[in-house]
């Protein structure tokens, strides 16, 4: 009877500090009656200073480098890229093969005809070799031909110096005539055989001659794109072989829009900007102009640039010595145009 009575007085014990233990927790755990409205209106202060710091304008970045102004009250303005006056010669071959050689480098002057680099040519000189050899056989060919018929030219002149005919069956003087003109046909053949054997070494010198990639014109070798071991592609390619060009004079190549097409005139004052750096500035000569429009090919990046559009190109020469320029570079063109804004107010006037 204790036993039960201790039992109990263990459980309730247990229940009191129980719920002692979990109403101390609570009340370190309640959170002032301030705290949830506080944290409300910081949350939406947050939002409000979010939402205003987004709607700001972007500053504006200031460009690298001032864009250049045309000196000209009306003009057309147009982007350039400089091209040498050869143009940009790009450099292939007609022959397929393994580059065994190049001779040149970038930056070096050549002369027209000077060789650039060369295909491998073993073959082709092996068979040079027995193409010689061919007309040297040829030749000997014609040697014993000449002699067979000097031999039966001598025969048959003994037959017929002859002067009794019955001495001489008609049958030997004929055979001997016959053989008299087939040495003849024979020596004919072997002068043909020699002219073909030379025609063969001919055919195989053009091809060795082929294989020695020469320069068309005089100029500056402006890229190298092949190594030797690399194999050497006909036809069109990503990339030149070799650029080579004529840097003696620079040429610009103006894009003018075909809506600007119709301001142009041959005898107007043009002037060029180098791009990034407008305090290098040179005067343009007209070289020639284009007179066909084509698609636009050259895109400068600019993100207000049509690409849907046609182009009438014009050539302008300038002083290379003026400004640091180098082709391939772009540059901003600005060409003086008739101010038609004025004459059509004096015509509605």
């Amino acid at each position: 009877m204790m036993h039960s009575v201790k039992i109990k007085s263990i459980i309730k014990f247990s229940i009191f500090r129980a719920r002692q233990h979990t109403t101390s927790f609570q009340a370190n755990t309640m959170l002032p009656k301030y705290t949830l409205p506080v944290l409300a209106m910081l949350g939406f202060g947050f939002g409000i200073f979010t939402v205003i710091s987004s709607n700001q304008p972007t500053p504006i970045s200031e460009p690298v480098a001032q864009p250049a102004d045309s000196p000209y009250p009306a003009f057309i303005a147009g982007a350039g890229i400089i091209e040498a006056k050869s143009r940009n010669i790009s450099i292939g071959t007609p022959l397929g093969g393994i580059v065994q050689s190049v001779e040149v480098k970038v930056g070096d002057k050549v002369a027209a005809g000077q060789v650039l680099f060369k295909l491998d040519e073993r073959e082709t000189l092996a068979d040079t070799l027995v193409r010689k050899a061919n007309i040297a056989k040829a030749k000997a060919a014609v040697a014993e031909s000449e002699a067979t018929v000097t031999d039966t030219k001598t025969l048959l002149h003994l037959i017929e110096s002859v002067t009794d005919k019955r001495a001489i069956s008609t049958e030997e003087a004929d055979r001997r005539r016959n053989a008299y003109l087939i040495s003849k046909a024979r020596l004919e053949s072997a002068k043909a055989q020699v002219l073909q054997t030379e025609a063969e070494l001919a055919a195989v010198q053009t091809t060795l001659e082929r294989l020695r990639i020469r320069a068309p014109v005089a100029g500056e070798v402006l890229q190298v794109n092949i190594r030797p071991g690399e194999f050497a592609q006909t036809g069109m390619t990503n990339q030149p072989l070799l650029l080579l060009g004529d840097l003696q004079q620079l040429h610009v190549r103006v894009d003018i829009d075909e809506n600007d097409a119709w301001r142009f005139r041959k005898e107007s004052k043009a002037v060029a900007y180098l791009r990034g750096n407008r305090s290098f500035k040179t005067e343009l000569t007209l070289a020639y102009v284009e007179p066909f429009v084509i698609p636009k090919r050259s895109l400068t990046g600019d993100s207000t640039e049509r690409v849907d559009t046609r182009v009438l190109q014009v050539l302008y020469r300038f002083d290379r010595a003026s400004i640091p320029a180098y082709v391939g570079q772009q540059m901003d063109v600005f060409i003086e145009a008739p101010d038609h804004s004025v004459k059509q107010k004096g015509a509605a006037l």
